[in-house]
């Protein structure tokens, strides 16, 4: 998640439209899983890939620029032959198919990027959602979070009663997936908050596990009652740095299945307190 939406900010300064290129189905041998993305700017910036570089992907790009130049999305099925799988390391090649979708990242009304807005700010309270894209029908987006809310629609009450049955269900398996429901395609992206490292104590062990864990692509924050300890100057590229007692401040954040808790304060009147709350919750690692 966090690499797509640095992606769309990247474009976004650049400002304009871009296209948004996301794998909806695989059949045989693919390099990526349902669901990767490639973003193309109109100043011809391209960023991700569908698959992982070569002739396909060069093929998505220049579709992606006629989606620009009519602002009208398209479906596109294509064959990654054997010297096209060889080229990115398979040895033999199957099939893709690929939406591509223009989006306005200038400001002006535009479903699809509000829809990106919107479940970016749930994920990074902690949320789950899922944009439900109709792939036969032009703009019928359908926006599903888990705490319950919908938004937009795929052209029908009862198909976004569906669908938004199946979104919920990707969202707690933790994977995209096309679909087809009353003669409908459809494909499910569910997007989920980056996971998170929560570590008790701002000491020499910290400082390096966090910079591992930024490299693995968690979130990451450190809490600590001594000011010396938890500063910027030592950790640099934190997410969040909180000074006070951990006891209290743990508690501003999801002690959930996705979140790894880690204590080293070395200092009982900060680690015991904190142990204590996380045996009774439902995080995922401590």
């Amino acid at each position: 998640m966090a690499e797509l939406f640095d992606h769309i900010d990247e474009l976004r300064r650049a400002g304009g439209r871009v296209a948004v290129a996301t794998l909806v189905n695989t059949r045989g041998t693919t390099p990526r899983k349902e669901g990767a993305k490639m973003l193309v700017g109109e100043g011809g910036r391209v960023l991700g890939s569908v698959t992982i570089g070569g002739c396909v992907d060069a093929q998505v790009i220049e579709e992606s620029e006629d989606v620009l130049s009519t602002m009208r999305p398209r479906l596109l099925e294509m064959n990654l032959g054997d010297e096209d799988a060889w080229e990115i390391g398979l040895t033999c090649g199957g099939t893709i198919e690929v939406f591509v979708e223009p989006i306005a990242l200038d400001g002006s009304p535009d479903v699809g990027a509000r829809m990106y807005e919107r479940v970016r700010e749930h994920a990074r309270r902690g949320g789950h959602g899922a944009i439900v894209t109709r792939l036969d029908a032009p703009g019928g987006k359908l926006l599903v979070l888990d705490d319950g809310t919908t938004e937009g629609t795929l052209g029908d009450a009862f198909l976004d009663e569906r669908f938004a049955a199946e979104a919920r269900d990707a969202m707690a398996r933790g994977g995209s997936k096309a679909l087809f429901l009353e003669a409908v395609r459809g494909f499910v992206e569910v997007i989920a908050p980056p996971a998170l490292l929560l570590v008790v104590g701002a000491g020499h062990v910290a400082m390096p596990l966090t910079a591992l864990a930024r490299t693995l692509g968690y979130r990451t924050v450190v809490v600590d009652g001594r000011p010396r300890f938890a500063t910027k100057e030592r950790f640099p590229d934190v997410d969040e740095l909180k000074i006070g007692m951990p006891s209290e401040l743990i508690r501003e954040y999801p002690l959930v299945p996705s979140t790894a808790l880690v204590l080293v304060a070395h200092d009982y009147k900060y680690d015991l307190p904190v142990l204590k709350h996380a045996l009774s919750s439902d995080v995922g690692y401590i």
